[in-house]
């Protein structure tokens, strides 16, 4: 997504600048080994791109579905630039896959427009574990940079 991008933190790019910026991320414990790795490189890309340690704050709630509740909450503080949504979503052999997949990437998307609150999904859905692992790093990056990028860009508007 940011392939041609990544050079312009580096650059002075305001549009990556996460100086004065709030960030607020909620992860899904569930499939844990797989979130945390999300969480520790969107933790890191957000700590590259400047945003100060006491500007993030970071909770966890059991599941995917739970995500959007407690982005929500959040939301309600108005106290935020961007939100973080981290998940990992693996396909099994019942329908309850596509259940979680749609209605969680639904509701976090309702959040922010209800809000008017950018909201990087980096809710993971995945066939197996190894496309789960293959994506974990630069999709917690990716995150990381959405949200410093659309809060910026929604302030200028």
């Amino acid at each position: 997504m940011f392939g041609a991008d990544k050079g312009h933190a580096a650059q002075g790019d305001q549009r990556l600048n996460g100086k004065k910026l709030k960030i607020g991320i909620v992860q899904a414990r569930f499939n844990a080994a797989i979130t945390d790795a999300l969480a520790a490189a969107c933790l890191a890309e957000l700590r590259q791109l400047g945003v100060a340690d006491k500007d993030i704050d970071h909770i966890t709630v059991p599941g995917a579905l739970e995500v959007a509740v407690a982005l929500q909450a959040l939301a309600e503080k108005s106290s935020y630039d961007a939100l973080i949504a981290l998940g990992c979503i693996i396909r099994g052999e019942t329908y309850h896959f596509e259940l979680v997949a749609n209605e969680s990437g639904a509701a976090v998307t309702r959040v922010a427009l209800d809000y008017q609150l950018p909201i990087a999904n980096a809710i993971l859905t995945t066939e197996n574990l190894e496309q789960a692992v293959a994506r974990q790093t630069e999709k917690g990056v990716d995150a990381a940079r959405v949200a410093v990028e659309m809060a910026n860009l929604l302030e200028s508007l």
